[in-house]
């Protein structure tokens, strides 16, 4: 059963938001509509220039994100690891929009004329996030684009899946270490809808479970004990 919410809220469509998720504690985020996007990074934030890697995927053997897998940093630990999803494919190759991309697929917004409802993009609503932190363009790393699937075609091409989450779904990350988290609502840069359609997503703080040793996503992969050794020794 899961314990009380520490601190829950919404994040609104085309929207973005930060936190320090301490070691010990899961972030829920639940797609409330169905078809969601998540953009989000992830640093040691203790020492923000440990960071999330794309390795994570090397070190799994695997092109998605799904239950039992963790994320790691470029210093080889552990950052957080996916407790629970009801999605199933959580896609870390998509990248996300910028200014210039939003333009030439939506069209001009601007706040004054549309409130808001104006387009925003995940480049400078990320940007704006780690401002705050004392970082920058610099220290920008790849993303993780929750509830998103792109598939990869034997020529190389990337597709978007459509509608891949549903109202309701989930996804639960546990963090292993003192994290920044900054999320951000904006569309999938793959997503073929040609109408400015971004999504709300809830989320919720909540103390988690100690990590047994017997941990599924422990033992999911060789590579993940030695992480997790890796992370534990930070904190000794």
């Amino acid at each position: 059963m899961s314990s009380p919410a520490l601190w829950e809220d919404t994040i609104q469509p085309g929207s973005s938001w930060s936190l320090i998720l301490r070691r010990g504690r899961e972030l829920r985020l639940e797609d409330l509509d169905g078809g969601a996007n998540v953009a989000a990074v992830f640093y040691n934030f203790d020492c923000p220039v440990e960071r999330y890697n794309i390795d994570t995927l090397k070190a799994q053997h695997a092109a998605h994100l799904t239950k039992r897998l963790v994320l790691y940093s470029d210093m080889g630990r552990i950052l957080c690891s996916i407790t629970e999803d009801s999605c199933g494919w959580h896609d870390p190759l998509g990248g996300h929009n910028d200014a210039a991309a939003v333009l030439a697929k939506y069209g001009p917004s601007s706040y004054q004329q549309e409130r808001n409802a104006w387009h925003r993009n995940t480049r400078d609503n990320f940007l704006t996030e780690l401002s705050r932190y004392g970082l920058g363009i610099r220290d920008l790393p790849p993303n993780v684009n929750f509830f998103s699937k792109i598939v990869v075609g034997d020529t190389g091409a990337m597709e978007f899946v459509p509608r891949n989450s549903r109202p309701g779904d989930y996804v639960t990350l546990r963090a292993e270490m003192n994290l920044l988290v900054v999320l951000d609502t904006g569309q999938h840069p793959l997503d073929p809808n040609p109408l400015y359609d971004p999504k709300p997503v809830k989320f919720a703080v909540r103390e988690a479970a100690p990590v047994a040793p017997d941990d599924p996503c422990r033992l999911s992969r060789p590579e993940n004990a030695r992480g997790f050794i890796n992370t534990e020794r930070y904190f000794l």
